[in-house]
């Protein structure tokens, strides 16, 4: 993602020109864009115009639009955005309160428009800032097979995309019919290279990770350089050092969770973004099980660590899902953007904001979307807030209805 023009305004409120370069550029598009925004961009709009004589015709006008949004609706596997509103500025072709949907797309510039109190608040300004980072996390491409199934998925900063799934039917091994099997298990590799190569791009030097049960990865590798070999495909065999094997219970893509787990996976790609993350949560689980009072989740249990000052200086993290900063109700987001700013601004703890789109914040997600390891251990957050309801229930009255 580009910067082309950004202008803040004092309360919060403002604008921000993007140009958005890879498709990856529309997931941070889809967690910025907000209902109630302005947004300003290309469209393309069917017009219909009458002649003299009464005869219409309909053509296709592509015009500049600007539209108070009421709906996203975002395609994780195409990475296409449809922003969907009612026009907000009139033009020739179009009056103000008419419904369009605008599509964003790669190499336009789109204009969005925050207006009101604290708009522009410090995750917004977050979201830009890492877009726009030119030394964002490489990408991570990951094949999770089994013998006749594969599934091709690619890994960014932000988000784990499955980009093809492949399944080709593999004979079994039977006496005296090996060679069926041979044939059916090369057609397979066959297939899952040619898909490979054509997603990735063989100048880049990016990590390659081949992960199954059994030994299917690491004959999938040989047949890789097996190939490059036979071809003098000198930019495939470049590759080599980049093919890193690992084990998974299944080629399915959930064991890529446990994948990245593995300390062959973690110790090549300990610089990246997810890897960082994976670990946060690795230790997080870790403290919970153990039970030490250093690990709590849920919305209510970690604002209280927060205001305790647990998740400060000395080790304090805050995990929280950027799923949270999605919310409709202002006063709901507003409620989380607050918790941030205390941690990473007051408290000078860390905070980590884990996609919804990695298996790290899916585990996250699973917990509530909200966690936090403190610095130092505290009990009973759970009983504190048992003991808030308790207190607001009036003397001589009780939980349970008699008749």
């Amino acid at each position: 993602m580009r910067l082309i023009k950004q202008n803040f305004e004092r309360d919060g409120s403002g604008f921000v020109t993007l140009f958005p370069e890879e498709p990856e550029d529309m997931w941070y598009a889809y967690n910025l864009i907000r209902p109630k925004d302005l947004l300003r961009a290309s469209a393309l709009r069917r017009v219909t115009t009458e002649s003299a004589t009464g005869s219409t015709s309909s053509t296709r006008v592509h015009i500049t639009l600007t539209i108070r949004v009421a709906s996203l609706d975002f395609d994780p596997q195409s990475s296409q955005l449809h922003v969907s509103g009612r026009i907000a500025e009139e033009t020739k072709f179009a009056k103000v309160g008419q419904y369009h949907t605008l599509d964003l797309e790669l190499q336009r510039n789109f204009t969005l428009e925050k207006d009101g109190e604290e708009a522009w608040d410090s995750v917004a300004r977050g979201i830009i800032k890492e877009a726009c980072d030119p030394v964002k996390s490489a990408d991570v491409w990951a094949i999770v097979m089994q013998e006749g199934l594969a599934n091709l998925a690619v890994l960014t900063g932000a988000r784990t995309v499955l980009r093809q799934r492949i399944e080709v039917s593999i004979p079994r091994k039977r006496s005296g019919h090996a060679g069926d099997h041979d044939k059916g298990l090369e057609k397979f590799f066959q297939t899952t290279l040619d898909t490979l190569l054509r997603q990735i791009d063989l100048n880049e030097s990016k990590p390659i990770l081949l992960a199954s049960p059994g030994f299917t990865a690491s004959a999938f590798q040989k047949f890789i350089l097996d190939t490059a070999t036979r071809t003098g495909n000198k930019a495939l065999m470049a590759q080599k050092a980049n093919l890193v094997v690992v084990h998974s219970s299944s080629g399915h893509l959930h064991s890529l969770n446990e994948v990245l787990q593995s300390p062959e996976v973690t110790a090549r790609l300990k610089d990246t973004q997810y890897a960082r993350e994976g670990k946060l949560m690795d230790d997080f689980m870790t403290s919970l099980r153990k039970d030490d009072g250093r690990a709590w989740y849920g919305p209510s249990e970690v604002e209280q660590a927060v205001e305790k000052g647990a998740v400060g200086r000395g080790g304090g993290v805050l995990l929280i899902s950027n799923a949270l900063f999605r919310a409709q109700d202002v006063a709901t987001r507003k409620r989380w953007v607050r918790l941030v700013d205390k941690v990473r601004d007051v408290e000078g703890g860390e905070v980590r904001t884990l996609s919804s789109e990695h298996e790290s914040g899916k585990r996250l997600d699973g917990l509530g979307g909200i966690a936090a390891i403190l610095t130092f251990p505290l009990d009973d957050l759970d009983d504190e807030e048992e003991e808030e309801v308790e207190a607001d229930i009036p003397n001589g009255t009780s939980n349970n209805l008699q008749v």
